[in-house]
């Protein structure tokens, strides 16, 4: 009997569910259902709707039943850094805030009242980014201490979700990671630093690693969704879910997980927490059996997806890389790292401002916009070389493109240029793969990583780009 399982992979504008198997020795993958994410005004905020997207998640289950594919498992990741606090009814206390809100606006000074950046770097490893879950919470202190006073426990929004589903209340490692407030060394949230800062450490639940099972569906979902099956940590963080699709077993290798974010980096098994790193912005996440993500976030495709929007979406992806090829002589470039880009109310005048306060010229067709953007971000992916090779000391030969940007083939190309590096691309499906197979290895379809690696090199479509 074909066994099946189910990665539910939530991003900052939409989500999947897409169900694996292993047919013929390679790994199949079918989407089985798909719906709309993003962040909503409340109370003056930007917010997520998190009772929506929990009915999204059953309504997909409800169609793996239609189809007659019931998993053996399941599990969902999201993005980072953001969470809900539950009462002691584990109902959530206050809005859910989402972290391109501009609260932690100036919440960094009251960290680093408490902790200088360079300690605070020296034990989490982890880059500041206004946004981090530890800036979250300071701005939660500052302006709604009653809610932080009340709070009985701090969920990441996967864990949540998990939680809903099983009713019991686990916090995965990956994603702890990127609140800044688990220590590199100890693999653990960080108790002294929780102190220091006056947050209740009684909410902070004990972490578990990808491939722990949460358990089974409560008979109330079961019912909804008319099957039972196991919940399985996966990497719950979308990048930590990501990266182990590259489909490499060497350590000769970058990847950029290129989505709405580029995530650039090496997989590792020691931190780099030095003074050089740290002012490199390079981050230590968590990763899969404790090995640590060493990366730079960098804006991705986020900027485009805007500009697309804008555009009244009548041109394709696919349209605005060939627009932009044609253009390549425009030399106007933006630092796609600049706050500005991170939620301007229209990214379009937000690009034509930075080029007019740097003296550059204003870009004036849709092809002149998408040219800056891809070729920054391929600029900005050779700085990022440079500095992760130089704090590591040593050189990598290439650089595999996983994730939906995996098809930007323009940008492919410049990043090889950029770089100077031999660029892979693919598999496209990079963060439901690594999902599915932490799921995959938890029932003994895989021995290991390794070998689930070498089975996902031999199952996509894994292409070499050209440069002639």
């Amino acid at each position: 009997m074909q066994k099946y399982y189910l990665a539910i992979d939530i991003g900052a504008s939409s989500g999947r569910h897409i169900l694996g198997s292993k047919v013929d020795g390679k790994i199949h993958l079918e989407e089985v259902y798909r719906f709309e994410n993003g962040l909503e005004q409340r109370n003056g905020h930007l917010c997520w709707n998190i009772p929506k997207l929990f009915e999204e998640i059953k309504n997909g289950m409800r169609e793996c039943k239609k189809l007659g594919k019931v998993p053996t498992s399941m599990g969902i990741d999201t993005w980072g850094v953001d969470f809900v606090l539950l009462d002691k009814d584990s109902n959530i206390l206050g809005d859910t805030i989402g972290y391109r809100d501009h609260r932690t606006n100036g919440m960094d000074k009251h960290v680093y009242e408490k902790i200088s950046l360079e300690k605070l770097y020296e034990r989490t490893g982890i880059q500041k980014q206004i946004f981090n879950t530890i800036y979250q919470l300071m701005a939660i202190k500052m302006q709604a201490p009653e809610i932080l006073e009340e709070a009985e426990d701090l969920i990441m929004i996967p864990d949540y979700f998990h939680f809903l589903l099983t009713g019991n209340k686990l916090s995965e490692y990956t994603n702890a990671t990127t609140t800044q407030l688990v220590n590199v060394n100890t693999k653990d949230w960080d108790y002294e630093l929780i102190d220091l800062l006056g947050y209740k450490r009684s909410i902070f639940n004990p972490l578990s690693t990808p491939g722990t099972v949460v358990g089974n569906l409560t008979k109330a979902v079961a019912e909804e969704v008319g099957f039972d099956c196991q919940v399985i940590l996966p990497a719950t963080h979308d990048t930590g879910s990501a990266v182990l699709a590259a489909p490499a077993n060497d350590d000769d290798f970058l990847y950029i997980s290129s989505g709405t974010w580029s995530l650039m980096g090496i997989e590792s098994k020691q931190p780099y927490c030095s003074q050089l790193s740290m002012e490199h912005n390079l981050t230590n996440e968590g990763g899969y059996e404790y090995r640590f993500r060493f990366l730079k976030n960098i804006m991705g495709l986020w900027m485009i997806q805007n500009v697309k929007h804008e555009l009244g979406d009548i041109y394709s992806y696919a349209e605005l890389c060939a627009m932009a090829a044609k253009e390549d002589g425009f030399k106007s470039r933006v630092d796609v790292n600049d706050s500005c880009f991170l939620a301007p109310a229209n990214m379009t005048e937000e690009i034509k401002r930075y080029c007019r306060d740097t003296n550059q010229e204003e870009p004036t067709t849709p092809g002149q916009l998408a040219a800056i953007i891809y070729n920054s971000l391929a600029e900005s992916y050779g700085e990022t070389v440079k500095e992760i090779e130089k704090v590591t000391g040593r050189t990598y030969s290439r650089i595999h493109i996983i994730g939906g940007g995996s098809n930007a083939g323009y940008l492919n190309e410049l990043t090889a240029k950029a770089t100077g590096k031999k660029v892979y691309a693919g598999p496209t499906e990079a963060t439901a793969i690594g999902n599915l197979i932490v799921q995959m290895i938890k029932d003994k379809e895989f021995a290991s990583l390794e070998e689930a690696r070498a089975c996902i090199y031999e199952s996509f479509d894994v292409k070499e780009i050209s440069l002639s």
